[in-house]
């Protein structure tokens, strides 16, 4: 799964990340019983396009030995936890020890409102919930896990030839002072996940993962003298694949030059 950081203003690509911790009874202070994830998504990230009603998310409980709750809920851009437009059924389920279900987003009539020409991003969150500890002095950990949620309305949805030309080569750099800025002119988010100066090269010093909006343009943390003029950029496309981008750079202006896939 993808991860967060706490802060909840950072959107790096990475796996579960702990969110809350539940104590129950007192603290021992000779030890404590460790938590591992139980509670499974099958991706890391969802899409939502204009024609779907729900989409379903497949959930397992990794614990082979213990029933535990899935609770799940949506978020918008800024964490804030909303009820629209996209529900989820059922928000709260027990999984069986070593079981399979499912939670479906929803979409409610409040759709309509949305832009209808680039994507909105939301962010879809499953928490676990562990059954009681019956041994005293536990300290019991739910872990959580957050994914972006893309909504994409039918004027926008790729067709087979643009999945086959992925969008994100369309984005360019344009140096502002020892800076990149990068330039999405495309109606989708673009997610940047690593930038080295060359391919198999060392992340550059300062670089964070970042999310461009549709048709937006950001600067790229990070010395644009240390990236040079033929920077690769990684990125996430919509199946967790990570292609890269090789950029060829004169007079402050960027384009890509090549993809690897």
């Amino acid at each position: 799964m993808e991860s967060i950081k706490l802060n909840r203003n950072n959107h790096p690509e990475f796996y579960k990340t702990l969110s809350s911790v539940l104590v129950v009874g007192l603290l021992s202070l000779i030890g404590f019983s460790s938590a591992q994830a139980a509670i499974a998504l099958d991706r890391t990230r969802a899409i939502i396009s204009g024609d779907e009603k729900s989409i379903s998310l497949n959930v397992s409980n990794e614990n082979k030995q213990l029933p535990y709750l899935a609770q799940g809920w949506i978020e918008n851009e800024k964490g804030e936890k909303i009820a629209s437009p996209f529900t989820i059924l059922p928000p709260l389920q027990r999984i069986e020890a070593g079981a399979k279900s499912q939670v479906k987003i929803q979409v409610l009539p409040d759709v309509a409102n949305l832009p209808k020409d680039r994507e909105s991003v939301f962010y879809f969150n499953l928490r676990e919930i562990p059954p009681k500890s019956d041994k005293p002095n536990t300290l019991q950990i739910a872990l959580q896990t957050r994914i972006k949620l893309f909504y994409r309305p039918s004027a926008i949805v790729p067709t087979r030839e643009q999945m086959d030309n992925p969008w994100q080569e369309k984005i360019t750099l344009t140096k502002e002072g020892d800076q990149y800025k990068v330039n999405n002119p495309t109606p989708y988010n673009v997610i940047l996940v690593d930038a080295v100066p060359k391919i198999d090269g060392k992340t550059v010093a300062g670089f964070e993962p970042l999310m461009i909006a549709p048709k937006s343009s950001q600067l790229l943390a990070g010395s644009a003298s240390a990236l040079g003029n033929s920077p690769v950029l990684t990125y996430i496309n919509d199946y967790g694949g990570r292609p890269i981008l090789s950029f060829n750079c004169q007079a402050g202006q960027c384009q890509v030059v090549t993809a690897k896939k």
